[in-house]
């Protein structure tokens, strides 16, 4: 017979977890110490062009984009984001894997779009 009181504890520990609590493999990091990085897309540049993450560390990406729609696109750290004109994304990334990448904007957005691109560096 399954008896359910020995589980009581786990569950109600499971539901007490807070909502500004990110887990992210490991380890348990609150919303309000994720490091925030402001990112602006605007034809045919990022900017800043160029940031350096730590490999392990979570950090949120906050996107705007200031004129029309662009993407924000990196597969190795499954990026995959569609900014809209005039609005902002968040995306909660943790690179796991030191490296150089080069995010690219995969939404047509004018005549140099294939040379907006950016440098993510992961120590």
């Amino acid at each position: 017979m399954f008896r359910l009181k020995p589980f009581l504890p786990i569950v109600a520990a499971a539901l007490c977890v807070p909502a500004s609590l990110v887990i992210t493999g490991t380890s348990r990091v609150h919303a309000e110490d994720v490091p925030v990085i402001d990112i602006t897309a605007k034809r045919f540049a990022f900017s800043p062009d160029k940031i350096t993450l730590k490999a392990g560390q979570t950090v949120k990406l906050r996107l705007h984009s200031e004129d029309v729609t662009h993407g924000f696109f990196l597969r190795p750290l499954k990026l995959d984001e569609e900014i809209p004109a005039g609005q902002t994304r968040e995306v909660t990334v943790t690179p796991q894997a030191a490296g150089t990448f080069t995010t690219i904007c995969d939404h047509f957005c004018g005549a140099n779009h294939g040379n907006m691109n950016m440098t993510i560096v992961v120590e």
